[in-house]
């Protein structure tokens, strides 16, 4: 069998393939700070047979944490003599314009613990001024001084020519082997310093908690007898070996959510949907992503704690493009100064959770609202609900200061989280040019399917796919990934006269050293596949596009091919094309896979009920527009492919419940897929 399991703000989910396709899912709650103890508790509650497993893929959000919380390392910064402010100058521009109090985002490494040495390359790799050793020394002896736990070396055009940061590392591993050390080139291999820089350094803050906690893991499943290749789910959609994650941990950063995004385009592939929206709610927040020719796209813009007043800190690795917001199932909802009512971004968590869990928790959350609205059944929560205590809090802090009772201001709730979640879809779609109506919305996570229908409704999407096992989707997307890692080397080409054999060349460069790499993950070359990419602009232009060309070396036959790809994706991306103005090459990108044997996902056989002996319960339920309605509840696990159900209905499992709203039509496919037809 095949096993991932995936870490959550709430909630650490399993998924297993067993050898014959069949899938099986559990879920266990997340145990903060020691969140390994999480993944061992959700694979006891299997009663797995160790001996059984051929290999586990894990995803986790101990980077992301470590990152938002603070709680990563010391960390100290080795860069070129003159550029020691460069992490605190950052950019200009800023996302709150005329915001006149606005102040720069406080560096990872303070300023006593950024030092210079002497050194530097030119912008083509030339050493203008050879690096200075003792200079090195020096920093070592001040951060021994100063209890630093991690170093980043970054120096200036060590993208083009990393030859004096490898030798710093060298020095570094010789004078204090103990230390953790990042070089800038090993992580990013692009052009601009500042971005380059935050990268490096916010990888070597989370690398040693990255490391004991990718140990621990380890070292506990290899306790229980699971002694198997183990993967870990990477920021770019593809999975690496538990070593390679710890060289580069920053890699990690949206571990957990791309993987759902990667499930979705899997699963749109199996049902002839190559256009989709993933869309992932979660406890803590909810995720979405598009998917546009069963391509996900990835980027090196990423910014983590980004807002529309917060520039955020830049990580210049590829990340799957993902749109987050701090809207779940756990978000509390709160009235603010302005007398607004307000959801999110703050959340309830694990710990103490909705005021529903029982656990602590007495601010009303989205959980707690569908509960009142009769979305959630108190029946279908592992733990015992007191109705009268979240009506209460419900009632208290968001009807009284709005004279409503605790139904109207539960359902006020649950529209303006909607509202919330209704935006960064259009963030995806509308505003990059993509018409929401020619994707079908692939929903999941324990809150995606209560609120897709709703939301697809806005949108005017026709189709909602709510996946078998769609509480746990996310650990099922890791099930159909490769290995994969990806290498970016800045290399300025301009197409209008290109030099073929050099940029040819330099693809065949990096595909050298990406069966290299795989080679060292135990990966033959037979199974290595490759997808190049190019970063290109129009000349005078500051940033670029990123374009899926052909794996074909660039010829004088098929240059106008190339042209015409960066033209269409800028056209999609900003809405006009310049046909006439030259175009040249920023960045090469190559994406390498190293494929992972994967079993079939086998079709549900019929269960032996009729609908009727699938209902449940019929309980009233508020849907907006339309007031209270008797709604037939079905048991999704008693559901068989063929079957249909018209709106309004629910279909309940153990941990997610699916809305179906008046006028909606919902089906059950050969996988267990709930389809729902918001026209009809």
């Amino acid at each position: 069998m095949r096993i991932a399991t995936d870490i959550g703000g709430t909630f650490t989910d399993i998924v297993y393939i067993d050898g014959e396709g069949a899938i099986h899912v559990n879920k266990s709650h997340t145990t903060p700070p020691n969140f390994e103890q999480g993944v061992m508790d959700v694979i006891a509650k299997c009663n797995i047979d160790p001996a059984a497993v051929k290999d586990l893929t894990h995803g986790t959000t101990v980077v992301i944490n470590a990152l938002t919380e603070r709680k990563g390392a010391k960390t100290g910064l080795i860069t070129t003599r003159g550029f020691r402010d460069i992490l605190e100058i950052g950019r200009g521009n800023r996302p709150d314009l005329f915001n006149f109090n606005f102040k720069k985002p406080e560096p990872f490494v303070p300023r006593y613990l950024r030092l210079e040495v002497s050194e530097r390359m030119d912008y083509l790799g030339n050493e203008h001024e050879p690096l200075n050793e003792d200079d090195v020394r020096a920093c070592l002896e001040t951060f021994r001084k100063e209890g630093v736990e991690a170093i980043a070396v970054v120096y200036l055009h060590a993208y083009v020519n990393p030859a004096h940061e490898i030798r710093t590392k060298e020095l570094i591993h010789q004078l204090w082997p103990e230390v953790m050390v990042t070089a800038s080139h090993e992580v990013s291999k692009e052009w601009r310093e500042y971005e380059r820089e935050s990268t490096a350094v916010l990888n070597s803050y989370v690398m040693p908690t990255a490391k004991a906690y990718v140990d621990r893991l380890y070292q506990e499943l290899e306790k229980t007898g699971i002694i198997c290749p183990k993967y870990i789910m990477q920021s770019n959609g593809g999975t690496t070996t538990f070593e390679k994650a710890k060289e580069t941990p920053i890699n990690m950063v949206e571990s957990g959510p791309v993987a759902g995004i990667y499930g979705a385009a899997m699963l749109g592939k199996m049902l002839g949907e190559d256009k989709v929206i993933a869309f992932d709610i979660g406890g803590t927040t909810a995720k979405c992503s598009l998917v546009d020719g069963g391509e996900v796209k990835t980027t090196t813009e990423y910014k983590i704690e980004k807002t529309d007043r917060w520039p955020g800190y830049p990580i210049k690795v590829p990340v799957v493009d993902i749109v987050e917001i701090g809207n779940g199932g756990g978000s509390i909802a709160w009235v603010d100064s302005t007398h607004s009512l307000r959801v999110g971004p703050q959340s309830a968590g694990a710990l103490p959770g909705p005021v529903a869990y029982g656990k602590g928790g007495t601010q009303p959350t989205t959980t707690d609202a569908n509960l009142v609205i009769g979305r959630l059944s108190p029946k279908n929560f592992d733990m015992d609900v007191d109705m009268d205590k979240v009506r209460s809090a419900i009632q208290e802090q968001i009807g009284n200061p709005f004279g409503l009772n605790a139904e109207d201001a539960a359902l006020g709730i649950i529209r303006v989280a909607n509202s919330n979640m209704l935006n960064a879809l259009k963030l995806v779609s509308v505003r990059k040019g993509y018409d929401p109506r020619d994707f079908a919305l692939v929903a999941f996570g324990g809150g995606g399917p209560m609120h897709a229908a709703a939301l697809a409704k806005e949108l005017n999407i026709r189709k909602v796919i709510v996946p078998n096992a769609a509480s746990v989707f996310s650990a099922w997307g890791m099930l159909m990934t490769d290995l994969r890692s990806d290498d970016i080397q800045t290399f300025f080409a301009p197409l209008s006269h290109p030099d073929y054999g050099a940029i040819n060349a330099q693809w065949r460069k990096l595909e050298a050293k990406a069966l290299e790499d795989n080679a060292a993950k135990g990966v033959k070359a037979s199974d290595v596949y490759f997808a190049h990419y190019l970063d290109m602009r129009y000349q005078g232009q500051d940033h670029t596009v990123k374009v899926r060309v052909p794996n074909d070396d660039l010829s004088p036959e098929n240059l106008g091919q190339f042209i015409e790809a960066f033209h269409k994706e800028h056209f999609q991306n900003y809405s006009f094309r310049l046909d006439d103005s030259p175009v040249e090459i920023v960045n090469m990108h190559l994406a390498s896979f190293g494929r992972i044997a994967k079993t079939p996902i086998k079709e549900i056989p019929a269960q032996p009920y009729s609908l009727e002996e699938c209902i449940k319960e019929v309980r009233p339920v508020i849907f907006e527009g339309t007031g209270k309605a008797d709604t037939k509840i079905y048991d999704r696990e008693k559901l068989s492919p063929g079957m249909t159900m018209e709106g309004p209905v629910i279909i309940e499992e153990v941990s997610a419940s699916t809305v179906v709203y008046p006028g909606m039509r919902a089906s059950i496919d050969a996988y267990g897929d709930i389809i729902i037809e918001t026209e009809v």
